[in-house]
């Protein structure tokens, strides 16, 4: 139904809650009392109910004010309304898990995935049955873009985006570790600079990019690694490490896995390198979204 505004143009709402507390108290004195105004303020908006229905809607009997019967009428028809505005208005719908159905679309590479998402989803399924995540390819350069335009709810991503409207929450913090497989390469552990450097390496590259962060603190000691093999896909990597005799650098969260499943072997790399940041970034206009922000609180929980 399409709502005419122009019909709404003498209605005042507080009319409408003064004449259900009138019919109710049937009485102005103690409707006044209820509502915290002078009996004249209480008077003065019967006044103007009467003119906006056309009717008397409560004729004095002795102490009391008796509703007429287009005043009943009303009364029926406005207070299921007024008691659904009043939830409306004033009353959060509480979110339960174990019933609720939502989907949530969460941008995020590759890597996050494989080593979130074995962790989360079982655990998702018992408490929020309903729940669905839709993961997507994300992008670091493209997130903020996609977030603001309604693509994406949520982003797990390494960036360390900033805008006006993104709400970012700090999941965890994390070391990047090199992985070989013994069957191909064997390097004393843990690696000394000079080590990593002599090794073959399969290089994970964003957008085709040739040279990294390594290679910068590399050079800066005078060293220089030899790039065999660049993909975008971290998903490729354990495959070809049990193949060739190659090292590849990576997360921590995948090392415990992958050595678990593939048999790689792990050092830390000898670079003075920064944990980096893995953080959830959403809008805020989604601040008040009972279940992006159950699935928000779900994740760190699980991560923390």
């Amino acid at each position: 139904m399409t709502i005419k505004e122009s019909d709404f143009r003498k209605i005042d709402l507080n009319l409408l809650i003064a004449f259900a507390v009138l019919f109710r108290e049937q009485s102005v004195s103690l409707a006044a009392d209820k509502l915290h105004l002078g009996q004249p303020a209480v008077s003065g908006s019967l006044a103007r109910l009467r003119e906006m229905f056309d009717d008397p809607l409560f004729i004095r009997s002795g102490h009391r004010m008796q509703p007429t019967a287009r005043a009943t009428e009303l009364h029926s028809e406005l207070m299921p309304l007024l008691e659904q505005l009043q939830s409306a208005l004033f009353q959060q719908a509480e979110f339960n898990p174990a019933h609720a159905k939502a989907t949530v679309t969460i941008g995020m590479s590759d890597w996050m995935e494989m080593w979130l998402m074995p962790q989360l989803v079982p655990v998702l399924r018992e408490q929020a049955p309903g729940v669905r995540l839709n993961v997507v390819a994300s992008d670091p350069f493209t997130d903020a873009q996609r977030l603001e335009g309604g693509e994406l709810d949520m982003v797990i991503s390494v960036a360390n985006q900033s805008a006006r409207w993104m709400e970012r929450e700090l999941l965890t913090k994390m070391e990047f570790v090199a992985l070989w497989h013994p069957a191909q390469l064997q390097p004393e552990a843990p690696m000394s600079v000079q080590t990593y450097a002599a090794q073959p390496h399969v290089q994970l590259s964003y957008r085709e990019a040739i040279s990294s962060h390594i290679d910068m603190l590399l050079a800066r000691q005078g060293l220089k690694r030899e790039i065999s093999y660049t993909t975008p896909h971290f998903s490729a990597l354990p495959g070809l490490l049990s193949m060739m005799p190659m090292l590849a650098t990576v997360p921590q969260g995948l090392c415990e896995n992958w050595q678990q499943v593939w048999g790689l072997h792990s050092s830390p790399v000898p670079l003075e390198m920064a944990p980096f940041e893995v953080a959830l970034l959403w809008h805020q206009r989604h601040n008040s979204d009972a279940a992006l922000m159950w699935v928000r609180g779900f994740i760190k929980r699980l991560v923390g």
